[in-house]
């Protein structure tokens, strides 16, 4: 069997995950434990991202003009994506939450929602809670106004009664 007819399954398989993803991250395992690599493997997994250890050039032929072409540049050493198609922020979050308490794991860069970021950025990109955790805190502020305005009018009415 030719070497191209087994490196195109896994090309295919990581056009595939990226194929709809919202947010790439690529991050350098080097030095994490089997225990502290299964303790990462099962945060991403329940958040719904898909995590795996690709080769380089494996992963620079699937990127190859796509809107993740840019992590190109940080394909060197051992790296693992991440990658996740329902939660822009999801995949950064929880490497980022390891990488702080593991730091044998570092991020090298990512693409979210289309938009490029080093390791400094995806940090912030860390920092943005979930799509839910956003809308029900929005949920929450606009419903604090008419609770208190509902609060004020019944006082007023028990006054008066």
């Amino acid at each position: 069997m030719a070497k191209v007819e087994v490196k195109q399954p896994i090309v295919a398989e990581i056009s595939e995950l990226l194929d709809g993803a919202q947010t790439a991250v690529l991050v350098d395992h080097r030095g994490l434990t089997v225990e502290q690599d299964t303790q990462l493997r099962k945060q991403l997994r329940e958040a719904g991202v898909h995590y795996k250890v690709y080769k380089n050039t494996m992963i620079r032929f699937a990127i190859k003009g796509t809107e993740f072409e840019s992590l190109g540049a940080h394909l060197e050493g051992p790296t693992a994506l991440a990658t996740c198609k329902t939660d822009a922020t999801a995949a950064a979050r929880i490497l980022f939450e390891f990488a702080k308490k593991n730091p044998a794991l570092e991020l090298k860069a990512g693409v979210v929602e289309g938009n490029y970021y080093d390791q400094k950025g995806i940090a912030v990109i860390a920092t943005i809670p979930s799509r839910e955790v956003l809308l029900s805190k929005f949920l929450g502020s606009i419903q604090s106004p008419i609770t208190n305005f509902a609060r004020v009018i019944k006082q007023i009415a028990e006054k008066e009664a």
